[in-house]
């Protein structure tokens, strides 16, 4: 048995095929298939039931999948420290964004790092938060950048950024000529919102409910775009994360106004697992964002600017 069979067999749980498992581990196909059949042997237990449709994993197939995920983790751990790479910010890093974030904190850092860290190999992957969290957890990604949630609490946060969220509405909308707006001038009105798995959906539902307005239950966006864009065709409002928004009040049809009393926001955190020897490459990495982000953008660091107090 070799840390190779393990990946393997990790591999193959995930993808439930052999042909895929075998393109990510970058192998055969007749040499992954016969690499778990060797392991079965040394194992003398039947991991997998065979069919000409799919992949089956017995029951002690599962459980030896999840040990094996745990041996994989300590293997890069193990790994890391030897390397120590926690200090050096040189080598791969692999790191974590929710849709919401990814696309518009990008552009401001990915020049700074690479400026700063010229040494650091970064491999960027967007998915949602539910999606994120378990391949951190399993160590498939060393750090993520995400809305703090529940889901993350099992994990070190550092704070990057408070963000607010501004009201978006079309640039015809009786409120057009509004710089700022109090939450509950909201009571009774009806917004449009992002789709299901979107940690954004949550919280921006949370301050609207309690400001007294409701969702439009005809559509949900599946990126802050589409909602942009619905906007602009004056479908309706919404709340946009402020840097989703343009520094212009009015652009492309779209008027931003920053809501107050409470001021919606969210938290935005780098997170990574307890115990990590890459702690010192994450804190350097977050004193990064912070400072560039207080620099072009400081509104988000003080939640009172964003409404001018």
């Amino acid at each position: 048995m070799n840390i190779r069979d393990l990946e393997y067999l990790v591999a193959l749980a995930e993808y439930r095929h052999f042909r895929k498992a075998a393109e990510a581990c970058f192998v055969s196909q007749p040499t992954l298939s016969g690499q778990i059949r060797k392991l079965e042997t040394e194992l003398g237990a039947v991991l997998l039931e065979r069919t000409s449709r799919k992949v089956l994993f017995t029951d002690v197939g599962l459980t030896l999948v999840e040990q094996a995920k745990k041996i994989l983790l300590e293997v890069k751990v193990l790994t890391e420290l030897a390397s120590d790479q926690g200090e050096s910010m040189s080598g791969p890093l692999h790191i974590g964004f929710i849709p919401t974030v990814g696309p518009y904190l990008l552009p401001h850092i990915i020049p700074q790092v690479k400026a700063r860290f010229p040494d650091l190999e970064v491999f960027l992957h967007e998915a949602q938060t539910h999606q994120l969290v378990p391949l951190l957890d399993e160590g498939k990604l060393d750090c993520v950048i995400l809305a703090a949630v529940q889901e993350s609490e099992a994990f070190i946060e550092l704070p990057l950024y408070h963000e607010p969220m501004v009201l978006a509405v079309p640039e015809a909308h009786p409120w057009a000529d509004k710089t700022k707006l109090p939450m509950d001038a909201l009571n009774g009105q009806t917004l449009l919102m992002l789709g299901d798995g979107h940690c954004l959906r949550d919280q921006a539902m949370g301050f609207c409910f309690a400001a007294g307005a409701k969702e439009d239950g005809s559509f949900r966006a599946t990126s802050l775009e589409t909602l942009r864009n619905m906007v602009a065709a004056g479908s309706g409002m919404t709340l946009l994360p402020q840097l989703a928004t343009p520094h212009e009040r009015v652009r492309d049809g779209v008027c931003y106004i920053q809501a107050y009393d409470p001021v919606p926001s969210r938290l935005i955190t780098l997170a990574y697992r307890p115990g990590s020897p890459l702690k010192g490459r994450y804190e350097q990495l977050a004193t990064l964002i912070t400072a560039h982000l207080e620099a072009v953008w400081p509104k988000t660091a003080n939640e009172d600017a964003a409404i001018g107090l």
